[in-house]
């Protein structure tokens, strides 16, 4: 099954993104609060993300960082930008949760690429191309697998160069071999995975994760 196929690219998506966001709308307004009193406003975080087919729109999360703080794009762990609020958000996800959004309004689907920042996005690039035919998602196989990414940058010498030479390249050759096979079942699997380590990220097993897609 291709990935235009997958159900969870479509109506299924905005579907239960909507009665998501109605049913956490709660939660929604707890975090929102708690990011307004940990560290003012702006509580929402915008970032200019590559969209389907090349095209650019704004990502949202909880802003999880200092305000007014400008640095590199890349997130690594122990950032001093991180407020303290944002170190829970961060840990179990829940900064993510905004995305709902995103994909009520069309601009990404539940699961399916995660979507990069214009700059470390090459158009020209066979692979990107690819990539790019579906739109991008709140979580997605090679996002599973590398849940635990910012530990692994913080062990890299230089970050951002590490993410761009290596990290990068294996999540986009994971969403492609993912988009090959993906069906409603393996979408719904990682929907499953995905809340399950947000309620329990020190059970993260990545190795346990690749094998349950091989």
């Amino acid at each position: 099954m291709t990935a235009a196929r997958s159900t969870f690219s479509g109506a299924i998506s905005f579907g239960a993104s909507a009665f998501g966001l109605l049913m956490l709308s709660p939660i929604i307004v707890l975090l929102a609060l708690a990011v307004l009193l940990g560290s003012g406003r702006p509580i929402l975080f915008r970032q200019r993300r590559v969209g389907r087919n090349g095209r650019p729109f704004d990502l949202l999360k909880f802003r999880t960082m200092r305000n007014g703080l400008r640095g590199k794009p890349i997130t690594a762990g122990g950032d001093g930008r991180v407020t303290r609020v944002g170190r829970v958000l961060r840990r179990y996800k829940l900064d993510e949760l905004p995305q709902l959004w995103n994909v009520v309004r069309g601009e990404m689907s539940l699961v399916g690429p995660r979507p990069e920042i214009p700059e470390l996005v090459d158009l020209d690039d066979p692979m990107w191309r690819a990539v790019l035919e579906v739109r991008p998602g709140i979580t997605d196989l090679a996002t599973l697998i590398y849940r635990n990414e910012e530990e692994i940058l913080a062990a890299a010498e230089n970050p951002e160069r590490y993410y761009r030479a290596v990290v990068l390249p294996a999540k986009l050759r994971l969403n492609l071999e993912y988009l090959a096979v993906r069906s409603w079942r393996t979408d719904l699997k990682i929907v499953l995975l995905s809340a399950w380590y947000s309620l329990r990220p020190a059970a993260f097993d990545g190795a346990r994760v690749r094998e349950l897609f091989t």
